[in-house]
């Protein structure tokens, strides 16, 4: 944990740098023990989708087409990075029969048959998970999932080896524990705070689709990957919603 102001802010403007399209004062090299700040990152991304969604349900807009616009503002603020992770781990995990053609197919910039069923069936039941919660009222729901999908995101980055040696996840780093613990428990929090009393079904569901995503890529390629992380995040993030 940071011990002062300055490495505060460093953190979490490292945070944004790496996991928004905010444009944020470039901190360095990438800090592995920034990733506390990481529930942070996503709690703003949440935030201000939810802020656009509001506006768009005030203006008359029906639940369905407000949470759709939500998820547009979600997409923007990160360049769909995590989404862009999910459908290369679909196309390598189940496109390539060993582990190096695998590895192979993730880094292909190129979508495969199976990248664009991943894509299209998480983020429908995004989509038909936040409808349910826009028509609520429950907004906190929204940032709260994104906030505890970060925290999984960090987990699963320690508990796993780096699977390539190269790349953005072995050049960040993998945080320690007492990171990963900070994350998980500040994500935890914003979820009580945001969410109430679904906050621990929630924080389970993102823990154990998360925990899935990690094992299944322990399997096929032996451990993480900057891609795994985003197929993590995405998962953990529909399991948080559709508990909510």
């Amino acid at each position: 944990m940071p011990t002062d102001r300055r490495d505060l802010t460093a953190d979490l403007l490292a945070a944004l740098g790496l996991l928004t399209r905010l444009p944020v004062p470039d901190t360095g090299p990438p800090n592995p023990a920034a990733a506390w700040a990481w529930p942070v990152a996503g709690a703003l991304v949440g935030a201000l989708a939810a802020l656009a969604g509001a506006v768009a349900l005030t203006l008359g807009v029906v639940p369905g087409v407000a949470a759709a616009m939500a998820m547009g503002v979600t997409a923007a603020l990160t360049g769909g990075l995590h989404e862009d992770g999910l459908a290369d781990c679909a196309d390598g995990f189940w496109g390539g029969h060993d582990r190096a053609r695998r590895l192979e197919i993730m880094k292909d910039s190129r979508v495969g048959s199976y990248g664009v069923l991943a894509l299209g069936l998480v983020l429908l039941a995004r989509w038909a998970a936040l409808t349910a919660l826009v028509e609520g009222g429950h907004w906190g729901a929204l940032i709260a999932a994104e906030a505890l999908s970060r925290a999984a995101m960090a987990g699963v980055m320690a508990g796993l080896p780096n699977a390539r040696g190269r790349g953005l996840s072995a050049s960040h780093g993998a945080p320690g524990r007492e990171t990963v613990a900070i994350a998980a428990a500040l994500a935890l929090g914003l979820a009580v705070v945001l969410a109430g009393w679904a906050a621990p079904a929630m924080a389970l569901a993102a823990l154990a689709a998360a925990a899935g995503v990690g094992a299944v890529a322990r399997a096929k390629i032996g451990g993480q990957t900057g891609d795994v992380l985003g197929a993590a995040q995405q998962m953990a993030l529909v399991a948080a919603l559709a508990m909510a």
